[in-house]
């Protein structure tokens, strides 16, 4: 059977635009939900994208839907794919990087395994997965979701909802937070590129008050 919902709304673009500027290592200093299972890697390095989640869940060795959700794609989405537990074919390759890229597709994000990797690079499509699979998937109309909601790297996700992906992981915004959290998180990367140039000049306990704390810890010990 298949679940297939209307597509949803993009991200804004000015949301974004802002978002774009911030790492998920940023938002990892004081947010603890949204982050994908660190498995998940990036398979192109020195990537980082943003765009508007568009969720595809399909199990086992069948791939039917995704094939046809590449034809529903629009520039900016980022595929998102529940492999539903499956760590063994990959689903994601050569064929479907061509596809979704030609749709406008800005990434796609696949929990289980992908192949075909020298010709993704050659697309230079990013993609972030579980590594490597020669396995392949296949047209078997199991069936399949959607834009419905998913788990990708234990991660809740919405259609519609904002991703930020880059060398370091991927993160999931719903989308009404996402303003909020790249501002906050510019502004901390702003903060820390001052704290840098302090760094030359002090030392790193101290400026971060972490000797501080050990100094009173010990004074402690000592009464």
């Amino acid at each position: 059977m298949y679940v297939i919902k209307d597509m949803p709304d993009p991200v804004p673009k000015e949301e974004l635009d802002l978002l774009i500027e911030v790492e998920t290592a940023t938002v990892g200093h004081w947010r603890l939900f949204g982050f994908m299972d660190r498995a998940i890697q990036p398979l192109l390095p020195r990537r980082r994208v943003v765009g508007t989640a568009v969720t595809v869940g399909i199990a086992g060795p069948d791939s039917t839907l995704l094939h046809h959700a590449a034809g529903m794609l629009r520039p900016g989405d980022i595929v998102v794919v529940d492999r539903l537990g499956d760590d063994k074919y990959a689903c994601w390759g050569g064929g479907v990087t061509v596809g979704v890229k030609a749709a406008g597709a800005v990434a796609g994000i696949v929990d289980g395994p992908c192949t075909d990797a020298s010709e993704i690079e050659e697309l230079d499509f990013p993609v972030w997965s579980r590594g490597l699979s020669p396995i392949t998937t296949r047209l078997y109309d199991i069936g399949g979701g959607m834009n419905i909601p998913v788990s990708c790297g234990g991660a809740v996700v919405m259609p519609g909802d904002a991703i930020l992906a880059d060398e370091s992981g991927v993160l999931v915004i719903p989308r009404e937070e996402v303003r909020a959290v790249a501002e906050k998180a510019i502004a901390m990367q702003e903060a820390e590129r001052h704290d840098v140039a302090k760094l030359r000049r002090q030392r790193l306990g101290e400026l971060s008050g972490a000797s501080a704390k050990i100094a009173a810890r010990l004074a402690g010990m000592r009464l």
